[in-house]
């Protein structure tokens, strides 16, 4: 699995023991081209029987959830008819009994499987279903940027520069759109990956007059502004694209026209491109 995948689940493990109070969480991905996932990463556990344990799809209680696309539950584990017993030996191993397995589906496609369990049979209740669910429903939104973001980067091709060409308002708008997706992942070393990208566009492909000097230092969500400015965004769109408030634009834009000595949002949008902050 993945770092950035890690990270998210990790961190989903803790908010589900947090918001349901089960003392046991764990859960993994489902391995890429195959019908299984795999446990990595494991909260509250005593033991590491259930470490790197590849779960089939239709297999156990997770291997369920995966086939079935929904969660699924059981008050008793090792002595349950509602699944399979594949995997009783690693379960006992850690003293698990009630469990829940909720499956993390992007675009109706299981990517991976959060589970909570405690070491006593009784009955799950709805409200720790629904905390759980919400768990990986933060998993699910994290994938799904995760998903646009690198599909913008392989799609986006610089054609040589031509500032009037279709083709190049193309990499504006990817280029806008890349800017936006940032502030909403959450892995650092993706985010980073991704602003990096956004300054190959804005910078390996503008073209550098004679009397270049330094640009403007902008402020990120300055530049976030500017790029949808660029694309020819209305501040009411630009808001809604970058989840800011309109009047929050506008002062965004203010700034960077003063930064830039630009007196519309048109010779703003030139300055920075000048500038190399924009494609």
């Amino acid at each position: 699995m993945d770092t950035a995948a890690s990270v998210e689940i990790r961190g989903a493990l803790v908010r589900l023991r947090r918001s349901t109070g089960l003392p046991v969480a764990f859960g993994g991905m489902v391995e890429p081209g195959r019908p299984r996932m795999r446990i990595s990463e494991l909260n509250g556990t005593a033991t590491g029987s259930l470490s790197r344990l590849a779960v089939t799809a239709g297999n156990g209680l997770g291997g369920k959830a995966v086939a079935l696309a929904r969660p699924c539950a059981v008050t008793d584990y090792s002595v349950s008819r509602q699944i399979t017993h594949e995997y009783d030996a690693a379960v006992a191993a850690e003293g698990l009994r009630s469990v829940l397995a909720i499956p993390v589906v992007v675009r109706r496609r299981v990517r991976g499987v959060l589970y909570g369990a405690l070491r006593t049979a009784q009955p799950l209740g709805d409200r720790t279903l629904t905390a759980a669910v919400a768990a990986a429903r933060d998993v699910e939104q994290a994938l799904v940027v995760r998903d646009e973001a690198r599909g913008l980067l392989e799609e986006v091709r610089p054609a040589p520069y031509d500032d009037r060409g279709a083709a190049w308002e193309q990499v504006r708008e990817a280029h806008a759109a890349l800017r936006a997706l940032a502030p909403r992942i959450s892995d650092p070393a993706l985010r980073t990956e991704l602003l990096d990208a956004c300054g190959l566009l804005a910078q390996g492909t503008t073209p550098t007059p004679p009397d270049h000097h330094d640009p403007a230092r902008l402020a990120p969500r300055e530049v976030d502004v500017l790029a949808c400015v660029a694309t020819g965004a209305t501040n009411a769109v630009a808001a809604e694209h970058l989840g800011l408030r309109a009047e929050t634009v506008k002062s965004y834009l203010r700034s960077a026209m003063r930064k830039l000595g630009a007196h519309t949002r048109g010779e703003a949008v030139a300055a920075a491109r000048r500038g190399g902050l924009l494609p």
